[in-house]
């Protein structure tokens, strides 16, 4: 344990927290939840929903989500007094997709063990910055953008079935996203949702839910079936997407923001979380990079921490609303729900794209991005992990000068 970063300065208790608590605190806190609770939890309907789940196992992963996420958000913030938050992964979210149509759900939940022993470790070792400065990332977003493509798709595709609730969704997020002043206090998504409840309401376009609405419910526990082609088909790319793609990101804006993430300690924290998330369902625990960003966008940088207090404590109410959530969402029509989750990962889709093809590895992260595409099974391994083969073994033969300068980047490029 000597490998995870201790205190630069004494935990803080409620005194401090009343103390060091400002409006502009609670408000980034407010608009961080909103942002988590609206495209998110679209995007992990529409993969349940297409990989075969049932309404009380997507409830089930809302719930362990939203409520471990909370509380090691509150634990991490309070203890190092910095903006810590903590949620489930999308990007790892969007991987299911390609595995849930052959592998078993329990085989999916032992993957996710198997990647939160793997971080557990990774955090243990104390070599987590390390590991993010060798790991060209283009490649890495190389498979994220192959995976988020048919997110994006769908929002066009959606305007061939609810022609003017696409229309007033796309039209309210590229209006709040054209008005940086009010941006910052709504986040785009939120007034896309609100625009498509307002159409939904106003055209009766209700869907037709059997059960009756339950706010609370108890959440199913899962066992872990653990195969080999699970193993080799999801442990790898959720790694790499929590720790490089998502985590990164996460020590990338805190640092930015004046902050000094404990990354070994945070990637230890992903590890036993993913195996707790596990428990309910919920895919692996990350270190949310737009939740964080907007944590510490403001206010005093000391005081901080109190926004991820606070977003902590809602994260963690809204994980116990998670069934009334579920059951709200499913009396929308799905293209609703297409749409939300494909306009709150255009952000991410357009990163992935930028970070791939901008600089080095392109190469790498072409082909890796037409593999993951092609959804090709082979030895009934799924196309991410292969994408990720295939495009690293491509730079390594032919772009192998990019592999040398590797060592001259620092943790936050990329």
């Amino acid at each position: 344990m000597k490998t995870l970063e201790r205190q630069s300065a004494a935990g803080a208790g409620l005194r401090d927290i009343i103390r060091d608590l400002r409006s502009v605190n609670v408000i980034n806190a407010v608009v961080a939840i909103l942002f988590s609770t609206t495209g998110p939890v679209a995007i992990i309907v529409a993969v349940g929903f297409a990989g075969g789940l049932t309404e009380a196992d997507i409830a089930s992963w809302i719930f362990g989500g939203f409520v471990i996420g909370g509380l090691v958000t509150i634990i991490y913030s309070v203890y190092y007094r910095q903006p810590l938050s903590f949620a489930w992964t999308i990007a790892g979210s969007v991987l299911l997709g390609t595995s849930l149509d052959h592998l078993s759900f329990a085989e999916v939940i032992g993957a996710y063990w198997a990647t939160g022993i793997l971080m557990l470790l990774i955090g243990l070792s104390g070599g987590v910055r390390k590991a993010l400065k060798y790991t060209p990332m283009p490649i890495v977003m190389g498979m994220v953008a192959g995976v988020f493509l048919q997110f994006g798709l769908d929002v066009v595709l959606a305007f061939t079935e609810e022609f003017w609730l696409a229309c007033m969704m796309v039209a309210a997020f590229v209006a709040i996203s054209a008005v940086p002043s009010i941006r910052k206090v709504m986040p785009p998504v939120v007034a896309a949702l609100a625009a498509g409840v307002i159409v939904v309401w106003w055209t009766g376009n209700i869907q037709s839910v059997e059960a009756e609405i339950q706010w609370f419910g108890i959440p199913n526990l899962y066992w872990p079936q653990f195969s080999q082609q699970a193993m080799f088909e999801l442990v790898v790319p959720l790694a790499i997407t929590v720790l490089v793609v998502q985590n990164g990101q996460g020590f990338a804006v805190l640092t930015a923001a004046g902050h000094n993430p404990p990354a070994n300690s945070m990637t230890f924290a992903c590890g036993v979380g993913s195996m707790l998330y596990a428990l309910f369902g919920s895919v692996c625990t990350c270190v949310t990079g737009p939740a964080n960003a907007i944590l510490s966008s403001s206010g005093e940088v000391g005081k901080q921490y109190t926004a991820g207090v606070v977003y902590g404590i809602l994260s963690t109410l809204f994980g116990l609303f998670a069934f009334g959530a579920t059951w709200l969402i499913l009396s929308l029509p799905p293209a609703f729900i297409a749409i939300l989750g494909g306009l709150a990962l255009m952000p991410v889709l357009l990163r992935s794209f930028v970070d791939a093809f901008s600089s080095k590895f392109q190469l790498g992260a072409l082909v890796t991005m037409l593999v993951t595409l092609s959804d090709i099974s082979i030895w009934n391994i799924g196309a991410p992990f292969w994408g990720l083969v295939f495009g690293f073994a491509i730079s390594g033969l032919l772009e192998r000068n990019d592999f040398r300068s590797l060592s001259g980047r620092s943790l936050g490029s990329g």
